[in-house]
């Protein structure tokens, strides 16, 4: 048998795993981080821009919409003035009453435009020209209704000198002068303010197209660091599975390193056993056999003359049959004669009488023959031998079964107690019995199974596969003196 070598487990590959995923996690756990953050700046930063440019959009929406409301009050000014002076030269050429509407709506209508018009340009260098259109056209409309009036009144040659004369028209058009001036300058205002629209959306496009190309960048980058991240992840899986298999074979190598090594053990056990059974019944058996003959010849030669020494001898004789029993039971304890003259049934039956005499304990046996080798019957014979030794030290059973069959090409062995049960998973260090006959049993090819919960009894189940009957190995021979009994007379 070669030299078995003891592997021990190697820590430090797997700390070398370990320290090499760790600066891997930190990093994967970084770039995370930064990808994020910068996720997070860019909607920021495009919602940023987003608001500055509504905002500046709105703000120039808000002066534009004032200036149209200041242009259309000015328009309203000069229509108003307009409708009032052409309504007063109908009613003058036809006298008919109904053409007074419009100056009636420019007396109820002026006063309210005149004063939006003074809070559109108060403290603006446009408010003086606001105020002199106001006063013109208040003029305007007042020299309207005295024309009205004096016609009314039939006083035609004032009425007429009034209308003949240049001051409405003056009037009139100072009023159309400053309400064009100022449409002028609200026109102005306005495409200032529709360019500052522009400008802003302008500005929010270029904005929103520079920060999405940025962001499509960012992208960009962020796909090939996680396309390397995912390659590096799947190197360091592929890397974690190759050292897996590679702790799978080692397990397996050791597993069948260990296997056969406890075969190996339990081989040289029963050898030495084997030797050491010879040794004592060639050796010890012919020194006590010798012992006792000479013991009985100087009985023969003093027994009439010393009867005080024949009394001894006698004494002496039964101490040398005592350890020729004792030297017997041990011989079977090492080596079970009957296992190797008679087989494993009649060795098992040997076994479990004996077994039941010395604990008191119940056991029925249902044994049938099935082919197998030396090695195989010795190891179900240890296998009974320690699980009824197991039996009657802890499991307080009141019966124990045994049984033996063949099934499926399988020999099942099975030991069956009543006793108290235990967790099979609880078992603590220092119990290996069953532990060494598990790998004894693996590794003549079976399986060993044990069964057992607190309170429900404990079975031991084996399973040998078939093998056909070698020549039996010639058991050592019990010398005929050997035999314990009365010394001859």
């Amino acid at each position: 048998m070669p030299h078995q070598r003891v592997l021990q487990p190697r820590p430090v590959e797997r700390l070398t795993v370990l320290r090499h995923l760790d600066p891997w996690l930190e990093g994967a756990s970084r770039k995370r981080g930064l990808a994020v953050g910068f996720a997070a700046l860019a909607a920021a930063a495009v919602m940023g821009v987003s608001e500055a440019a509504f905002w500046g959009a709105d703000e120039a929406l808000n002066q534009s919409q004032a200036r149209h409301l200041a242009r259309n009050d000015g328009l309203r000014l000069r229509e108003l003035l307009t409708d009032a002076e052409t309504a007063q030269r109908g009613y003058l050429l036809t006298g008919r009453d109904d053409y007074l509407a419009p100056i009636k709506l420019a007396e109820q209508e002026l006063p309210t435009v005149l004063s939006r018009l003074r809070g559109q340009y108060a403290s603006s260098e446009w408010e003086a020209l606001v105020a002199d259109a106001s006063r013109r056209a208040s003029e305007k409309l007042s020299e309207l209704q005295l024309v009205v009036k004096l016609y009314r009144e039939g006083q035609d040659t004032a009425w007429h000198g009034l209308v003949e004369s240049d001051i409405g028209r003056e009037k009139m058009q100072a009023v159309r002068d400053a309400v064009g001036q100022l449409d002028q300058h609200e026109l102005a205002q306005i495409a200032t303010e529709r360019d500052a629209v522009v400008r802003s959306l302008n500005y929010g496009r270029i904005g929103v197209h520079g920060l999405t190309l940025i962001s499509l960048f960012g992208l960009a980058i962020f796909l090939r660091r996680n396309e390397a991240l995912h390659t590096a992840r799947r190197e360091h899986a592929q890397e974690l599975a190759r050292e897996r298999d590679r702790l799978d074979r080692e397990v397996a190598r050791r597993t069948a390193e260990l296997t056969e090594l406890a075969h190996h053990l339990q081989t040289v056990r029963e050898d030495e056993r084997a030797h050491l059974a010879r040794e004592l019944h060639d050796e010890l058996g012919a020194l006590l056999t010798a012992a006792k003959l000479d013991v009985a010849r100087i009985r023969r030669m003093t027994r009439n003359n010393a009867p005080e020494i024949d009394d001894r001898l006698k004494h002496m004789s039964e101490l040398l049959d005592q350890g020729i029993a004792l030297k017997r039971r041990i011989i079977e304890d090492l080596r079970p004669s009957a296992l190797s003259n008679l087989g494993l049934i009649p060795a098992l039956e040997i076994l479990t009488q004996e077994f039941a005499q010395r604990s008191g304990l119940q056991l029925s046996l249902e044994l049938m023959e099935a082919p197998s080798d030396d090695a195989s019957r010795l190891a179900m014979y240890r296998l009974v031998q320690e699980a009824l030794t197991n039996v009657m030290r802890h499991a307080k059973a009141k019966h124990v079964r045994v049984s033996l069959a063949e099934a499926d090409g399988w020999i099942q062995l099975h030991i069956r107690d009543d006793g108290q049960g235990f967790n099979p998973e609880a078992v603590g260090a220092g119990h290996h019995g069953l532990l060494g006959m598990r790998y004894r049993i693996e590794s003549l090819g079976g399986t060993l199974q044990l069964l057992s919960a607190p309170g429900r009894g404990t079975l031991v189940l084996a399973r040998l596969p078939l093998r056909e009957d070698p020549e039996p190995e010639p058991a050592p021979v019990t010398a005929p003196g050997e035999l314990a009994g009365p010394s001859p007379s």
